[in-house]
């Protein structure tokens, strides 16, 4: 039914209303889908003509914070900590051992150069030394025989021992034994000197182990006038100086060769110098040495050179060399702060400021202008040293231009800026 409704022919009258319906409603949805086209171009066009370029990234320039230098990035933004943003910085040309500083950063961190010239070095080498015991004259007093210290007469490091004096009482069983022995043998020797046995011997023989147990001749003596021993023997120092060791304590057992008292003689001490193995070849072993003190001021002392370490130490490059002096008076004490004045040869050298080498013991660097704001890192090998000046062996040439002021301030930028495990890389 519904189909015959609809489909009537072209020239009926229902059939010319039903277009005409048809038409208008079309026509609506038309209409409709203009509008939302129209309205649609028109967001996308507002959208476009709002919207900010995107900046092109450049690939000579990063951006980083300039309150944490840290935060490096390849396009702009803000700072992940401080959110402040990020500034642009053009990239440099540096190499591995070379730091590029901005104008403001030399002007902060006074930054110096100086051109590296010839100069006349000093006759002198300037050492640091320290006061020590001259070990040729430190005595040790040990214990001959095994027993226990009854009493000591001298407790104290410091105390000064004379040559003779009661040091200690010990008792020991072998030794009242041996003095048994004696007393014996001498007695046998008055009763029965006439006969066939040489009791003399046997005497002489029980006098011998107690002298090699440290008894005294005077103390034999009179255990042969009073034919009675006591439990305890004293023990007297064999030699004079200050107790600088005493590892024992009343009431201790020792044993035979065991260190009862360290004793020091002071009238000669040794200033023992260290020096850096490039200057061993400029020191004159065979002339005078001066030894000044500051503790003492005005005092200077002449020594001579005993000994020369024939071993570098291969952590610190450094060799000991040690010049003995006399100590008048007891004036001077071990422990004491000292320069050594040492002679050496005279002569033309490249010098720097000693402020311009950077040391810690494995090596000796400076700092060289290569360009404009650019610091490059150089190893060189120093040697003598004359006032504030220092000779430069190798690693530079004359006219090489060297900070002389501000070096740790560029060392302190390259490992920021780098890293210790670079700095650590070139130091070895």
């Amino acid at each position: 039914m519904l189909q015959n409704k609809l489909f009537y022919s072209p020239g009926s009258r229902n059939s010319s209303q039903l277009f005409f319906r048809l038409s208008r409603t079309f026509g609506r949805e038309r209409y409709l889908v203009r509008l939302v086209f129209c309205s649609a171009l028109f967001l996308l066009a507002t959208a476009c003509k709002n919207k900010k370029p995107v900046e092109a990234v450049k690939a000579d320039v990063y951006y980083t914070c300039s309150m944490h230098p840290q935060v490096v990035q390849d396009k702009p933004g803000n700072c992940p900590i401080c959110h402040m943003e990020l500034i642009p910085v053009k990239k440099t040309n540096e190499t591995k051992d070379e730091i590029m500083l901005s104008n403001e950063q030399i002007q902060l961190g006074n930054i110096q150069t100086d051109t590296l010239g010839s100069a006349l070095m000093g006759d002198k080498v300037v050492l640091t030394a320290t006061l020590n015991f001259d070990e040729m004259k430190v005595n040790t007093v040990s214990a001959r025989i095994t027993g226990r210290i009854d009493r000591l007469y001298f407790k104290n490091n410091g105390d000064f021992i004379k040559k003779g004096d009661h040091l200690f009482d010990l008792y020991s069983e072998e030794l009242n034994t041996a003095k048994q022995e004696y007393l014996a043998a001498l007695e046998r020797q008055q009763t029965l000197g006439n006969s066939i046995i040489d009791f003399k011997q046997l005497l002489q023989s029980a006098k011998n182990k107690l002298l090699l147990w440290g008894v005294s001749e005077s103390q034999i003596d009179a255990l042969a006038k009073t034919k009675q021993f006591t439990p305890l023997t004293a023990f007297y120092s064999t030699a004079s100086g200050y107790v600088t060791e005493l590892p024992v304590k009343e009431g201790q057992y020792v044993t035979e060769g065991s260190v009862v008292v360290k004793l020091a003689d002071l009238s000669t001490l040794w200033a023992e110098a260290q020096v850096y193995a490039s200057q061993l070849a400029s020191v004159d072993y065979q002339g005078v040495a001066m030894v000044q003190l500051p503790d003492l001021p005005g005092a200077a002392i002449t020594g001579k050179v005993t000994f020369a370490n024939p071993e570098i130490s291969t952590d610190t490059r450094i060799n000991l060399l040690r010049i003995s002096i006399p100590n008048t008076n007891n004036q001077l004490k071990p422990g004491m702060p000292a320069y050594v004045v040492l002679k050496s040869r005279a002569g033309n050298a490249l010098t720097l400021p000693i402020d311009a080498v950077l040391r810690n013991g494995q090596m000796a660097m400076v700092w060289v202008q290569t360009a404009g704001n650019t610091y490059r890192r150089r190893m060189v090998e120093t040697g003598l040293e004359s006032g504030d000046r220092i000779e430069i062996r190798s690693g530079l040439q004359n006219g090489d231009v060297v900070v002389i002021s501000g070096a740790y301030l560029l060392n302190s930028e390259y490992v920021f800026k780098k890293g210790s495990a670079a700095m650590e890389g070139h130091m070895h």
